[in-house]
């Protein structure tokens, strides 16, 4: 099971443009990640705050309606988040031109 997590990990990051991929738990724990420990654990706390503050909005719009994807973009980076019942993929790429 955990070959094919770093392999879909491997597949992820070789796409183009693609940063960092990191997997996390839903109290912001980082499980696996491509980019340094500091960035990750930034990324990993922030993102956490979002996903539940985004999740919020949706039930609060419709009680049986969740969250599956969110998708943020800057002028630097999109950051891609499919948050799932145990961990969080966030995956961080340059934004195409």
């Amino acid at each position: 099971m955990a070959s094919e997590v770093d392999e879909t990990l491997k597949r992820i990051q070789s796409h183009k443009g693609v940063i960092g991929v990191m997997v996390i738990n839903h109290d912001g724990v980082p499980i696996k990640s491509t980019l340094d420990n500091t960035t990750t654990v930034q990324y990993a706390a922030l993102i956490t705050q979002l996903c539940d503050k985004a999740r919020g909005a949706v039930r609060d719009l419709d009680a049986s309606n969740d969250l599956t994807f969110l998708r943020l973009r800057s002028k630097k980076h999109e950051i891609m988040v499919a948050p799932d019942k145990e961990y969080i993929l966030i995956v961080v790429q340059a934004p195409a031109e």
